[in-house]
């Protein structure tokens, strides 16, 4: 008889169980392939037996676990992938995302506090699922805790700005909020200055400015010297073309803060409307002075000097609004026809062109949103 020394025996029967590991692992891994392939075809009972099969042979494996679980949870079997989810735990508490579909899972059964624990976990792992954030918002918002829910989907919106579900939750917290806010000053006193005050920026804000105006003009009856009331009512009649009525109101309101920017600028632009362009100087001087990189003010008083034939300081006020907004084709139009006053045609067919370049821009621009706006 062969006599193999002991060191030999060992060898091989360690060469024959790395043999036996290797063939296990990748058993395991095409069965994991093939129910991948029956979850993408929706055979879910398919790919049920198949991890089913493959827990026979690694009956602790993680990984088979968690697809096994979210299996469950994608047929809604909530408590299966509960318990599926909490044997991945066992073995390894920060398993990738497993704390998320736990979470997730307790969502689909309404327990929502511990689905918030689950998140919290899972906020803990080092590379948290993209989506636990707003999950967390969810429950923290079913639990009433809407401050907390805000946070949150605050910070799903840092880590992506374009999440639409997450503004749309974070808007209807704000609404709910904001509507919750106007029936206790409602509740309080149905005419206070406040409640009128409120419902007049309300209004506004979704472009029903008659509505606005009859609000703001009850806050105004009920506090004459509320501050910020005169230029509310200049906003809702200049929307509403009323020009006289509004440069009445932003004068008063010009009154409260003589360096308001947006008030001069609008004074500034009634007053150019009328073409008084000096009058409308001392106004624009003030609205550009507030906001130097403002296009708006810097254009009207280059239109203004240009007007008053001080070419030199159109030039400059021009220049700096062409700076400020480098896609207006305006202040180059003006520029060109002050350099053909003054007889420097090349410097005016230089600035025509850039008029029209950008015109021709400006246009594409226009007919591209309305070619790919929904109808």
């Amino acid at each position: 008889m062969f006599f193999r020394p002991p060191i030999l025996r060992k060898g091989f029967l360690l060469c024959a169980i790395f043999s036996s590991l290797v063939a296990l692992a990748a058993d395991v891994k095409s069965l994991l392939d093939r129910a991948r392939a029956y979850e993408k075809a929706e055979d879910y009972k398919g790919a049920e037996r198949t991890y089913r099969e493959a827990l026979t042979l690694a009956p602790d494996d993680p990984e088979i676990l968690k697809r096994f679980g979210v299996l469950e949870q994608t047929e809604l079997k909530f408590q299966d992938s509960i318990e599926l989810f909490k044997r991945v735990l066992a073995l390894a508490p920060q398993y990738p995302e497993v704390n998320f579909y736990l979470g997730v899972s307790y969502l689909g059964l309404n327990q929502f506090q511990k689905a918030g624990e689950s998140f919290q976990a899972e906020l803990k792992t080092p590379n948290p699922h993209p989506r636990c954030h707003y999950y967390f918002a969810v429950a923290l918002q079913s639990l009433g805790h809407t401050d907390q829910a805000i946070a949150q989907l605050n910070q799903a919106l840092a880590r992506n700005p374009r999440d639409a579900d997450a503004l749309y939750q974070l808007a209807r917290l704000y609404m709910n909020a904001s509507l919750e806010t106007i029936q206790r000053l409602t509740d309080l006193d149905p005419d206070s200055f406040q409640l009128h005050a409120l419902m007049g920026e309300v209004y506004a804000n979704n472009g029903r400015f008659e509505d606005s105006l009859k609000e703001y003009r009850a806050a105004l009856a009920k506090r004459p010297d509320a501050p910020g009331i005169h230029y509310a009512l200049g906003t809702a009649l200049r929307n509403l073309k009323q020009i006289d009525e509004a440069e009445k109101e932003f004068l008063l309101a010009r009154r409260e803060d003589p360096n308001d920017m947006r008030v001069n600028l609008y004074l500034g632009e009634f007053a150019v409307g009328r073409r008084n362009y000096a009058g409308a100087i001392e106004y624009l001087r003030v609205a550009s002075a507030a906001q130097p990189g403002m296009a708006r003010p810097h254009f009207l008083l280059g239109k203004c000097y240009q007007a008053l034939k001080e070419p030199d300081k159109a030039k400059v006020e021009l220049r700096a609004a062409a700076q400020a907004d480098p896609s207006d084709p305006q202040p180059h139009f003006l520029l060109a026809q002050i350099y053909r006053e003054s007889g420097d045609r090349e410097a005016s067919a230089r600035e025509m062109k850039e008029f029209e370049r950008l015109s021709l821009a400006e246009k594409q621009k226009t007919y591209q949103r309305a070619v790919t706006t929904p109808q």
